[in-house]
């Protein structure tokens, strides 16, 4: 009886070598290589708490790339910069979306964001108004007294933990910094105050928001559990995203009664409304987005900045050497047009694009017909990630991938993050490439020569001063530090300047 059974499962193995074979000698591209899926779940389990690292791993032994299964969904896993450059360049049009989770889907915000649209008509309006309304550079140099004045406060704060002998959250400060100048730049307003006791509804709603859009959801890999919601991230996603879409309505509507004019961007989006280029919803969704990609990776940035120069003091004393020579003790903030003559300062901000990409993943989503990447073929409909975490510490590309040294980008050809240079794309790269990356690099260098330059710092761990930087990292929408960093800072020069 038995051997009845192991007949035909012999030749049906023999029939797929024979075909396999046959393909092969053809020259018809394969399936990318991988780990062996379990059945049902597929790889999903290999993932763990922190992808970008477990992807690495298995990068390194199936290829730079690699197939998985996770749950229903094909997965093509990229580690090499010349097959994002072809994906991301050479084949954009073949990739012109993203997948669209459950928490993406909560109020439908996925078929109106300018992050999960498709390169349609719709999606090219969106990124043409970003693109002239908020991120040009005649719009960006408007701005700078807007920026300063943000500045001006940020420095205030850190000065007031100072006198009260009290350590500065540096994530938190940065976070209400960048918050505040998005809100500024679209409504003319604050949204948040420093401090614990301050404003801390919008805030915690703008946290809580990122927060869901970055947790795993098995939900998204198992469609068939998708209308039950069992971890309540659709459910979390639209409260959040709700709680924000009821402030956009007032402000709005205030803005319509008020004979007053403002030059933001809001203003803009009305007069569009007005010509019927866009409804309010879409107006709403848009300011959504730029809520959500202008706070959290501007600021988990600064906190990598500040906390690889605190854990490096010869990299600190040289980035506050520089930005002595060249603002002196009688100014304490750093105006944009210094950015340029800071070479030491903007090398250690690339070093920590590489060294921690504010998002390890780019994510696209191949169109229904399936295509050959790099010599194997990437089925229609399979997600793409492309793992700059895992680009970023390739010893084949990067010399002591594993230390921080900005020095590296201070020698041989100038590696960009304009997303020219795809061993560095922290931005993207292609036609989706982040639109905000101007006013980010501004922003970012900023805020870190201002904290550098006025402070002194020293680490805080469990209320003790002196101990040990933790760099140990947090997965989630942008890649956070695990333990918030928490400084005294210690007062150098006046910051009322």
């Amino acid at each position: 009886m038995e051997f009845t059974y192991i007949v035909p499962l012999v030749l049906l193995c023999i029939t797929f070598s024979c075909f396999d074979l046959l393909r092969r000698r053809r020259g018809s591209p394969a399936k990318a290589p991988g780990p062996y899926p379990f059945p049902i779940i597929g790889n999903i389990l290999q993932l763990g708490p922190k992808p970008h690292q477990s992807l690495t791993n298995l990068s390194k032994i199936h290829g730079p790339l690699m197939h998985l299964k996770l749950g229903s969904i094909h997965a093509i896993v990229v580690s090499s910069p010349e097959i994002a450059r072809e994906i991301l360049q050479r084949h954009d049009q073949s990739f012109p979306g993203r997948m669209a989770t459950a928490a993406t889907k909560a109020l439908r915000h996925h078929l109106s964001s300018v992050a999960c649209l498709p390169a349609g008509s719709q999606w090219r309006l969106l990124r043409r108004l970003c693109r002239e309304e908020m991120f040009s550079p005649q719009r960006l140099d408007a701005g700078r007294q807007l920026r300063r004045r943000n500045l001006q406060k940020l420095l205030g704060y850190v000065e007031k933990c100072c006198a009260d002998r009290r350590p500065v959250d540096v994530n938190e400060a940065a976070f209400v910094t960048s918050l505040n100048l998005i809100s500024n730049t679209l409504f003319s307003i604050d949204f948040a105050e420093y401090g614990e006791g301050s404003s801390q509804e919008l805030k915690g709603v703008v946290h809580g928001l990122m927060r869901v859009l970055g947790s795993f959801n098995v939900a998204d890999y198992f469609p068939i559990v998708g209308v039950f919601d069992p971890q309540r991230v659709k459910r979390d996603a639209g409260r959040y995203m709700g709680r924000l879409m009821e402030v956009f309505d007032s402000i709005i509507d205030r803005r319509k009664e008020s004979p007053e004019k403002k030059d933001d961007l809001l203003e803009a989006l009305i007069s569009r409304e007005k010509e019927s280029e866009l409804s309010r919803n879409d107006i709403k969704h848009l300011l959504l987005d730029l809520f959500v990609a202008g706070t959290d990776t501007t600021s988990g940035t600064v906190e990598w900045v500040m906390t690889e120069l605190m854990r490096n003091p010869n990299i600190l004393s040289m980035a506050k050497s520089e930005l002595q020579n060249i603002l002196g003790r009688n100014k304490a903030l750093l105006e944009e047009s210094d950015i340029s003559k800071l070479p030491y300062l903007q090398a250690t901000v690339k070093e920590t694009f590489r060294y921690h990409p504010p998002g390890p993943f780019i994510s696209r989503k191949k169109d229904g017909d399936k295509a050959e990447i790099g010599g194997h073929v990437v089925p229609g409909n399979a997600v793409v990630l492309i793992n700059i975490w895992a680009i970023g510490r390739d010893s084949r590309i990067w010399e002591n991938p594993d230390e921080f040294e900005p020095e590296r980008f201070l020698k041989g050809d100038v590696v960009d993050v304009k997303g020219q240079d795809f061993e560095l794309i922290p931005f993207g790269a292609g036609r989706r490439i982040c639109p905000g990356q101007a006013l980010a690099h501004r922003m970012v260098h900023a805020m870190v020569g201002a904290l550098v330059h006025n402070f002194d710092w020293e680490v805080e761990n469990d209320g003790m001063r002196g101990g040990e930087v933790d760099v140990s990292e947090k997965f989630g929408l942008s890649l956070q530090k695990a333990l918030p960093l928490k400084a005294m800072p210690i007062k150098l020069y006046d910051t009322t300047t």
